[in-house]
This record gives structure tokens, C-alpha cells and sequence, in this order.
């Protein structure tokens, strides 16, 4: 199955890490069959499987968009073309401190980065309440320890 969903010149796939809930993965597959998705890729460890539980949470769609299991998904993102294109990776989480050496920077990041790059991909974690206050000067804290 694996060849199958990147064997097109540009694939769209949704490629999912250890996303256990199977509501949480028929609504990711209901969502990449509304997106035109050629397939939806997990990871073999910490991920759901198709149960009937992610078939009712996916209305059906599972029944149009293939789902692999790949043993280890990093790897799979680094074999396939167009593995590497923006949205599979992130730029390199070293040196935070030194490139943020104001935590508030940071916060303000994660927070809204929409008043800082109006075209970002990003979602305005604090401002849609995605993560909390507390969440957000916790992933901070981590942050500036790499």
C-alpha cells in the first residue's frame, strides 16, 4: 500500500505520530477524504489501528481513503519524494536560548504569531485557547532547555 499513496507526482498525505484515540483518527481520516488526501499514514507504535470505533468516527470515509502503517514514520517521511518539503519538517530545536534569549519572545510566538508574521501556517495557540497560559510557559520552559 505504501507505494500507492506517494506513487503520485505530489502526494497529499496526512501522516499521523501515535494518534491513539480512534475517534481522534476517523476525524483526521473524515477530514484528509474532505481535503482530498491520497492516503493517511501512521506510525506502528503508540497509534490506533482501523477499528470499528475510527470507522463510525470517520462517517465512512475510511472506506475511501487508505490508512498504512509504516514502521517507523520519520523514516517513511525520509524515503518518500517530497519527504522533506515544508510541512513535514520544522526547523532544528537547538540552541533556543541563544536565538530567544527573551523568554517573552517566545511566549508571544506561541501565543499569536499572526501579529508577528500575518502569513504564518501556525495556529494562534493562545489566542484560539488551543493551549493554555500554564501550557504554553510549560512548552517555553522545554523549549529553552534544547
Amino acid at each position: 500500500m505504501l507505494p500507492v499513496l506517494a506513487r503520485t507526482e505530489r502526494p497529499l498525505l496526512a501522516c499521523l505520530d501515535q494518534v491513539s484515540d480512534p475517534r481522534n483518527l476517523g476525524a483526521v481520516i473524515r477530514s484528509a477524504e474532505g481535503a482530498g488526501a491520497d492516503g493517511v499514514v501512521v506510525g506502528a507504535h503508540g497509534s490506533a489501528r482501523v477499528t470499528a470505533a475510527v470507522c463510525r468516527s470517520s462517517a465512512g470515509a475510511v472506506e475511501h481513503v487508505p490508512v498504512a502503517v509504516v514502521p517507523n514514520l520519520a523514516r517513511y517521511l525520509a524515503e518518500i519524494k517530497g519527504g522533506d518539503l515544508p510541512g513535514t519538517i520544522g526547523p532544528p530545536l537547538k540552541d533556543i536560548k541563544s536565538k530567544y534569549p527573551d523568554r517573552s519572545d517566545l511566549v508571544a510566538i506561541l501565543t499569536d504569531e499572526t501579529k508577528r508574521n500575518p502569513q504564518t501556517m501556525m495556529p494562534p495557540f493562545g489566542r484560539n485557547r488551543i493551549l493554555t497560559e500554564q501550557e504554553i510557559n510549560a512548552i517555553v520552559d522545554f523549549l529553552q532547555t534544547l
